[in-house]
């Protein structure tokens, strides 16, 4: 599949509407995708093994979206090869009392991949230009007065540029995703969830108090996207009303990026291939 129609790396100009949700690119669920995923999913896994052994890499995975567009199954459904042991899962909530008293960043900080594994952020730092900004939290964020001002958020992006440059010079490849729902959709998998009685516990009348900013929500998010897609770290925008799709997308996003290190497997000195043979001489060897 063709990803650089979903990946944006220079923001001018990106329009959120310019994106379909519902957009497939001429495919249909069926077992082909499946097939397509899972192989995906085999060569992700195979390649952490990789990352994990050459250890000079880490990868940060970020997902954004409004509520109910599909996160949580794709850390589920697509990060499922990965070995537990190499990857980190952070969900970023309401921050504490202790986060409020740092910088905003600092939290993800101690988050980031050590080299040779993933971390996987379910929301992230992002959300300190999207709900703080929608609810107009800076004020609760203990900020010098003098520095809430008409460039706040410009600063705030141009910061969170240069904290990711900094990650990709140190080793730290980011992915982000943007999965984008409809409206419809999100009252449809809303409703889904009540109906649902093994889904009710998913249901938050948070959920419905976040839907009545909607527009503001897309205006924050474009302008998040236009703002922070770079050639280091792009967005990339996922349809994601049909979650099929989504995964498919995703996995092969994923795929794509790891494919591009240039990661191997430790080669082995004359002396470790002697010493390997003295150890299986010696294993062969009856007690």
């Amino acid at each position: 599949m063709n990803t650089k129609q979903f990946t944006v790396t220079g923001g001018k100009g990106f329009r959120l509407s310019d994106i379909e949700p519902d957009f497939t690119n001429g495919k249909d669920k069926g077992e082909d995708i499946d097939l397509q995923v899972e192989e995906n999913i085999k060569e992700m896994a195979r390649l952490q093994d990789m990352l994990y052994a050459y250890n000079k890499y880490g990868i940060l995975i970020i997902l954004q979206a409004m509520d109910a567009a599909g996160k949580d199954s794709a850390i589920k459904h697509i990060m499922s090869g990965f070995n537990p042991q190499g990857v980190n899962v952070t969900s970023f909530k309401a921050p504490s009392a202790e986060e409020i008293d740092h910088d905003y960043l600092w939290k993800s900080h101690q988050h980031i991949p050590s080299r040779g594994s993933m971390a996987i952020f379910n929301r992230s730092y992002y959300e300190d230009v999207i709900v703080v900004k929608i609810h107009s939290l800076l004020e609760s964020q203990n900020i010098p007065e003098d520095l809430i001002n008409k460039n706040v958020w410009q600063e705030r992006y141009r910061q969170i540029s240069d904290f990711e440059k900094y990650l990709e010079e140190n080793g730290i490849i980011v992915i982000k995703f943007f999965l984008h729902i409809s409206k419809e959709e999100q009252r449809k998998r809303l409703l889904e969830r009540l109906e649902n009685p093994d889904k009710n516990w998913k249901f938050s009348a948070g959920d419905l108090v976040e839907r009545k900013q909607w527009d503001n929500y897309q205006e924050a998010y474009e302008e998040m996207i236009r703002e922070t897609s770079t050639e280091y770290a792009p967005w990339y925008v996922i349809p994601a009303n049909k979650k099929w799709f989504a995964r498919l997308l995703i996995s092969e996003i994923i795929k794509e990026n790891m494919s591009r290190l240039p990661i191997k497997y430790p080669e082995m000195t004359a002396e470790d291939k002697n010493e390997i043979e003295s150890y299986k001489k010696q294993l062969s060897e009856k007690e």
